[in-house]
């Protein structure tokens, strides 16, 4: 009787255990606009024709293929990276415990005894040795989940495993979208350099000059100090990006995971293959795809298990405890006698009132509403950086163009302020404004070279990243 009736019990909780109370989930309307913003600073985003994220692999879109293997390198060795990989091992452990706990725990034990009886107490012909031997097979408070408690919170730990996989994907393309940077940073800096000491080098025997001159009394002492001005300027400059170049090398070798050779570091802008031109699509429906919005709805959705735990727990706990158990005796290994005995023990803990149950119940509903304006948050911060990215993409090639003639313009005047000086016409306070003028285009004209490759990448990673291979 006892067995049937668990039996019963079990199947009747496997029946019920597709039930939940856990609030029916509806993925929130998206508190942004449809359309990406419109104006002049998106002009000619919206009509390009480049691809679309999702359609571009990794390797497609990062062309360069120096970069290529060291995005490979950091994917391998990075540390960050590999903590983000464990922390996915450990929610997936974590839960498997949630899950394990929907079926019972079965346990065994087993004992066995010799002994030796004293001659006195024996019958004529009895051994005088005695074995025993007990099994027992039990299963300990195992909960029927009849409302749904456990499988609600197994859900739970399924939706943060899934949660911690996105911030693990999420933490990929990170890295990813950093080496870059690092990288396309590395060579600008570079450039930089090779312009500050091609500078001084130019400043230097302008010096010389100046200085000759002084000495034999043709030039003023304020036009030599003139002249040493912008020699002073750009031996600081070099020491400058000498030490930014370091620091980029620093941090790719960090990104990396060990020192990067030497052969895969670019030389300087113009011998980089630029990642390819990509376009945010029509709508901003492809932001749901990020992993930080993904991981979001996750723990929104884990949030709303919660509150079927806490709904659950209001209704009474079913727990079993179930033991059968053997037992024989043998003398001389011959079977004297046995028995077998089977406990049956349910357990009801039926709540009448308990506020911390109140209590608890009203926590997971203000945590699912705080989960929820958190996920609203994610993708209006979203946005915000695509459309932040779409700006710079409508006007960075304006800013390019404009900065090349005033880089053209600005050395011709350097020359022919220089041309005016040595001929005596000006003295050489033109020859120093001109030159100050003439490396500051150069300098800006990198930086916004340099801004109009990282902003591509920086899309490619507020979009979502790509495929992986």
């Amino acid at each position: 009787m006892n067995s049937r009736l668990l039996l019963l019990l079990v199947g009747f909780s496997f029946f019920l255990g597709g039930c939940s109370m856990a609030p029916q989930y509806n993925q929130p309307p998206a508190p942004i606009p449809a359309q990406w913003p419109q104006g002049d600073a998106y002009k000619d985003v919206q009509s390009t024709n480049a691809p679309i994220v999702p359609e571009l692999s990794r390797q497609d879109f990062f062309a360069d293929p120096q970069l290529q293997e060291l995005i490979e390198l950091a994917l391998e060795n990075n540390r960050d990276l590999r903590l983000a990989a464990l922390n996915v091992e450990r929610a997936r452990a974590l839960y498997g415990i949630r899950r394990a706990e929907l079926f019972p725990a079965v346990n065994a034990a087993g004992a066995g005894g010799r002994q030796r009886r004293s001659t006195d107490l024996i019958a004529p012909g009895e051994q005088n040795i005695v074995e025993q031997y007990k099994v027992n097979l039990g299963v300990a408070a195992w909960e029927i989940d009849f409302f749904g408690r456990i499988r609600s919170l197994k859900d739970q730990a399924l939706e943060a495993y899934l949660a911690t996989d996105e911030a693990r994907r999420g933490a990929q393309i990170a890295l990813v979208a950093e080496v870059a940077r690092t990288y396309l940073s590395l060579a600008a800096n570079r450039e930089n350099l090779a312009l500050s000491q091609s500078t001084m080098a130019t400043q230097l025997n302008s010096y010389k000059l100046e200085e000759k001159r002084f000495n034999v009394g043709i030039t003023s002492e304020i036009d030599l100090r003139r002249a040493q001005i912008p020699v002073e300027t750009a031996r600081r400059n070099v020491a400058i990006y000498t030490q930014r170049v370091a620091q980029d090398k620093n941090a790719l070798n960090l990104l990396a995971g060990e020192a990067v050779l030497e052969n895969l570091l670019p030389t300087d802008l113009s011998h980089i293959q630029p990642p390819k031109d990509i376009s945010a699509g029509l709508t901003s429906e492809v932001l749901l795809q990020r992993p930080d919005i993904l991981a979001a709805e996750h723990q929104l959705k884990g949030a709303y298990a919660v509150i079927g735990a806490a709904r659950a727990a209001f209704f009474p706990r079913i727990s079993l405890t179930t033991t059968f158990g053997t037992a024989s005796n043998e003398l001389s290994g011959l079977f004297n006698s046995g028995s077998k005995t089977w406990n049956f023990a349910p357990q009801v803990v039926m709540p009448i009132f308990d506020a911390r149950v109140w209590a608890a119940y009203r926590v997971s509903k203000a945590e699912r509403d705080i989960v929820l304006t958190r996920y609203e948050k994610t993708i209006q911060v979203a946005f915000r950086e695509v459309a932040d990215t779409l700006a710079i993409q409508g006007s960075i090639d304006q800013q390019v163009a404009a900065q090349q003639a005033l880089v053209v313009a600005t050395a011709e005047t350097y020359r022919l302020a220089d041309l005016r000086y040595n001929q005596g016409i000006d003295d050489y306070l033109g020859v120093l404004v001109a030159q100050r003028s003439q490396f500051a285009a150069q300098q800006v004209l990198v930086r916004l070279r340099l801004s109009k490759l990282t902003n591509r990448v920086r899309l490619y990673a507020v979009l979502g990243g790509g495929g992986s291979s």
